[in-house]
């Protein structure tokens, strides 16, 4: 009878079967990250034909585990198991919206405000440390500031 046993077989030395356990419970999580890249990041095989098109594609993939993984110690830290998947579930309940509101001087306001979480996703975001902003925030509007930027380097790019 095998349920609930793993067999693994191995070249280390039978000293370290911590070791041993801890390498292959890293390789599962690494799968697992490459599962999420292609679900949760929408990032499918794609055959690249270039080289720096592969390499970024790489780079992209280890981003997406080091974040995955940095998720999961950060909620092993809280006492909050090491399941990154559902605590992004529960926070996709958490919404923000921008109220822009006209002035007389003819510069706009922005205010940023965020929901109130459940209950529950309060006492998350609590252990967490991640308090939500609780009355409106005045934010500055990036994309003015940096459009023009961005159209002066396109033209820079192709005169």
């Amino acid at each position: 009878m095998s349920e609930g046993c793993y067999l693994l077989r191995t070249n280390l030395p039978p000293d370290a079967p911590e070791h041993l356990w801890k390498t292959y419970i890293g390789l599962t999580q690494i799968e697992d990250a490459f599962r999420v890249e292609k679900h949760d990041l929408v990032l499918r095989p794609i055959s690249h034909h270039k080289q720096d098109r592969t390499q970024a594609h790489i780079l992209v993939c280890f981003l997406a585990l080091a974040l995955w993984r940095t998720l999961q110690q950060w909620m092993a830290s809280c006492g909050l198991g090491t399941a990154p998947r559902k605590l992004l579930e529960e926070m996709a309940a958490v919404h923000s919206m921008d109220a822009i509101l006209p002035t007389r001087a003819g510069q706009d306001v922005r205010l940023r405000r965020v929901n109130r979480p459940e209950p529950r996703l309060a006492i998350l975001l609590q252990h967490l440390g991640l308090p939500l902003p609780n009355r409106p925030k005045r934010i500055q509007n990036v994309v003015t500031k940096i459009a023009p930027q961005i159209a002066q380097r396109q033209q820079n790019q192709h005169p």
